[in-house]
């Protein structure tokens, strides 16, 4: 073979998601850089003085959020109640956009035929049918907002609750109520504010009741995360209702997801700057000594051309918002492709490397020699076998099918806004070049360190077939292929035992990566292994609410190493946070 390569055969998938999370020692009071003018503010003794810290912040925190444009997912399963399952999912809805914050809530549509309208704040909106209604995704935008018209004691009643860490960040509580005659639309329940600065970092609760046909809204939990310092911005927000009713008394119940991340994509107005620039080209700048041997061969300049056209397309995806950059979860997914290359003695140049779609839909492509992953494939994968099975459907199409990237050479052909990229770019697959692939990728697992695990493949992809009239949305791709259903691994499977608690066919969304919604970077989530209770907590594909464990912003330990006046500095805060008790 061209290069040396090594089977890796430990446990991969598995062993980055079981790891225990390192604990973390930062403390409330100890880890955020405080402004001159926020340093000044007189300390806080007094409830009084907290409610109005936190009602001079959250004007602040408005403002902030309105100067940003972050892609919003807003993923939603009707449930049905279950006597075993407690409730199951009945149907889906996605929807994908752009927000435009400094207009108010508006969320413009990265998907055809997406194009939602706020209604009142509702987000649902009742359209022609008695019996048929249509979710509004402008709707769970607005509730990365506790209150768009004012937080402030004309409107409110503040009830101090108790003081309480959420992860590593301590925090105040209080209940809010709307005051009488404060009108509609007002929010009610609970929130969270962190103690330095006093910014809500959660809120959970639902908008009081607007006036018209449509007069009810929908309960959520809302969270904010520390993205940079002082900076605290909408990042999740899961809503439910198990027996809402509405105004024909149908019985409304769902879960739902809404993810906010490209906070910070270097698009216009956003440049970068000159000290950031790289050579995409794979050829490194040489000498010039001995030109006469550096022409290229049309061979050679073809090759040069794909990669170009697979440069360009990543790029535009990453800058878009719908790539995360290169990371850790990149090596984890290379190693596995280079297992099966390795014990099928493939000897692929160039070489072979993985990327994450950043959307939740599952689905998978190749462009070049690079093979894409959807984040919301990764989280619902329930081992390695399955994974391996996801890459080697690509690793095949790359072998056998080669699809073209001629045009994306052409760096006109990618150069388009967040909003026109899903429905400019396409790498599906034609159903002929998906079928030579998945021959090719059984003869592949067949000889692969994972042919004698490919039961757990199978299982996994009779669950997606069992949960495909339901899940339509789910695994409908916007960009690349479905899943497919090998029918061989499929037929040899073990049989679906829902009631089985150590029978994983599916994880929950959500259940592998986390990603930083300032960075776009991905990883794999660190969380320790829970036992099931019973098989309820199974939950396949299934939405469940976000409880991401807080922390203050940190700078890159490679910033602070460089300084070694910041290494001390954060070694005497690690030391001081180690000895405060909690």
């Amino acid at each position: 073979m061209g290069k040396s390569k090594k089977l890796i055969l430990s446990a991969i998938f598995l062993g980055a998601l079981a790891g225990i999370a390192a604990a973390q020692t930062q403390t409330a009071d100890q880890t955020q850089p405080r402004t001159d003018s926020q340093a000044a503010m007189p300390p806080v003794t007094t409830v009084n003085q907290a409610v109005d810290r936190i009602i001079a912040r959250e004007h602040d925190e408005i403002a902030l959020i309105r100067r940003y444009n972050p892609i919003v997912e807003t993923y939603i399963q009707d449930m049905r109640p279950d006597k075993d399952m407690g409730a199951m999912p009945v149907r889906d809805h996605y929807f994908l956009g752009q927000a435009n914050l400094a207009q108010g809530v508006v969320d413009n549509s990265m998907i055809s035929g997406k194009k939602g309208k706020l209604d009142q704040l509702n987000p649902i909106a009742h359209l022609s049918g008695y019996f048929t209604s249509s979710y509004v995704p402008e709707g769970f935008l607005q509730m990365i907002y506790i209150d768009m018209n004012g937080l402030d004691r004309e409107h409110y009643q503040f009830d101090y609750v108790r003081r309480e860490f959420l992860g590593d960040v301590r925090c105040v509580v209080f209940d809010v109520t709307p005051l009488p005659k404060s009108g509609k639309g007002r929010f009610k329940g609970r929130l969270w504010a962190e103690d330095q600065n006093y910014t809500i970092v959660r809120f959970n609760g639902v908008y009081t009741p607007i006036a018209g046909i449509n007069g009810f809204n929908l309960h959520f939990d809302s969270w904010r995360l520390n993205l940079e310092p002082g900076v605290w911005l909408p990042a999740f927000v899961f809503s439910q209702e198990s027996d809402l009713k509405d105004f024909l008394g149908n019985h409304v119940r769902f879960k739902s997801q809404t993810r906010l991340w490209g906070y910070d994509l270097k698009i216009a107005n956003h440049q970068e700057e000159f000290s950031e620039l790289t050579i995409e080209s794979p050829n490194a700048v040489q000498d010039q000594a001995g030109a006469e041997e550096k022409d290229r061969s049309p061979i050679e300049a073809e090759r040069e051309w794909q990669h170009q056209a697979e440069v360009n397309v990543l790029d535009r995806l990453q800058r878009t918002g719908l790539l995360a950059p290169a990371g850790e979860i990149d090596k984890v997914l290379e190693t596995v492709v280079n297992n099966i290359e390795v014990t099928n003695n493939l000897d692929i140049e160039p070489e072979v490397h993985c990327r994450v779609l950043l959307t939740g839909t599952l689905e998978s492509f190749s462009i070049g020699h690079t093979i894409v992953l959807s984040r919301g494939l990764l989280d619902v994968l329930p081992d390695e076998a399955s994974l391996a099975t996801m890459l080697t459907q690509e690793l095949a199409n790359i072998i056998v099918t080669k699809p073209s990237t001629d045009q994306w050479g052409f760096n006109d052909t990618t150069n388009v806004s967040t909003i026109e990229a899903l429905n400019h770019f396409s790498f599906r697959d034609s159903p002929d070049q998906v079928q030579v692939a998945s021959e090719k990728a059984v003869e592949l697992l067949k000889k692969s360190p994972y042919k004698d695990k490919l039961g757990n493949a199978g299982l996994f992809l009779k669950q997606l077939d069992a949960e495909s009239k339901s899940l339509g949305a789910l695994i409908n791709p916007h960009l690349g292929n479905r899943v497919f259903e090998y029918n061989a691994l499929i037929s040899s499977a073990p049989a679906l035992e829902p009631d089985k608690l150590d029978q994983i066919a599916a994880l929950p969304i959500g259940a592998r990566v986390k990603l930083d919604p300032w960075s776009d970077h991905v990883e794999l989530l660190k969380a320790k292994p829970v036992p099931l209770l019973s098989a309820r907590e199974k939950m396949p594909f299934e939405v469940t609410p976000f409880m991401p464990y807080l922390t203050r912003y940190q700078k890159p330990s490679s910033e602070i190493s460089a300084d070694p006046a910041k290494a001390d500095l954060a070694k005497q805060q690690q030391e001081q946070q180690s000895a405060e008790p909690r």
